[in-house]
């Protein structure tokens, strides 16, 4: 999430960005309703199982290094490094330096199903962003966000559009579902033809779609009214963003559509 100071934008005309709606009504995931009380089998972190192999999924951090990532146009980034089987960014109040800078898959995606864990600092401000381009300054300005923070204690006050889980500055997410700060966090995101669905923890948090007239009336209308790339292609990078706060992330994978 991009810093929260919006002077120039109406909150209540962002509270109209629905374009689609957050679903309203209690949705359990699919692939985890059920197991809520079921103990849980041992994990290996970082791999694929060979069924998910068969489903066409792709393993998008190894564990050990950055292959298959790179910090956006090519800049010389130093604050991500894969340790101890995440991939971490470091955080940092005061650094604002050219050596920070958003971390980006090599490879493009168009229509997919992405799966992430991840664990925030206390009082930390991050994202995962899609379909980015490097058209423009910086990767929000082409990527829609699935917001991560912290909910709690983030030091500035919170608009439900900028909470864990929502399509950041358009889509509040429709309940919070993030666990306690220091706590793992799993995420999905679905996109497919312009359907945006977030899951934050088996909860379905938004469910929205792309490129219709109630969209572009909020693009038009929000925060993303001068950011005419903003939302525009339907094809491009996987991007987890430095916004100068500690996160973790693991088990990061991705099924085309």
């Amino acid at each position: 999430m991009k810093q929260l100071m919006l002077p120039a934008f109406a909150a209540a005309a962002l509270g109209i960005a629905s374009c689609g709606g957050a679903s309203t009504g209690e949705q359990k995931d699919p692939v985890t309703a059920g197991t809520e009380n079921v103990a849980a089998a041992p994990v290996t972190e970082n791999v694929l199982s060979e069924a998910e192999k068969a489903a066409g999924w792709k393993l998008l951090f190894n564990g050990q290094n950055l292959d298959g990532w790179r910090v956006y146009k090519g800049k010389d980034g130093k604050t991500w490094s894969a340790l101890e089987g995440t991939l971490h960014c470091t955080g940092s109040a005061t650094d604002k330096s050219d050596m920070r800078g958003d971390l980006i898959t090599t490879d493009q995606y168009e229509n997919f199903e992405l799966e992430a864990d991840w664990k925030l600092a206390p009082q930390g401000n991050s994202g995962i962003l899609y379909l980015v381009t490097e058209e423009f300054e910086a990767p929000y300005m082409s990527g829609p966000e699935y917001q991560i923070i912290d909910d709690n204690n983030f030091p500035e006050k919170l608009e439900d559009w900028q909470k864990s889980g929502a399509n950041y500055a358009m889509n509040p997410p429709s309940k919070l579902a993030a666990k306690p700060i220091g706590e793992w966090n799993h995420t999905r995101i679905v996109v497919n033809k312009g359907h945006v669905e977030h899951w934050l923890n088996g909860e379905k948090v938004v469910d929205t779609q792309m490129w219709t007239p109630a969209w572009e009336e909020a693009k038009a209308t929000g925060k993303w009214k001068e950011y005419k790339g903003y939302g525009s292609a339907q094809k491009g990078h996987i991007c987890l963003q430095d916004h100068g706060s500690e996160i973790w992330f693991k088990n990061l994978k991705i099924k085309p559509l």
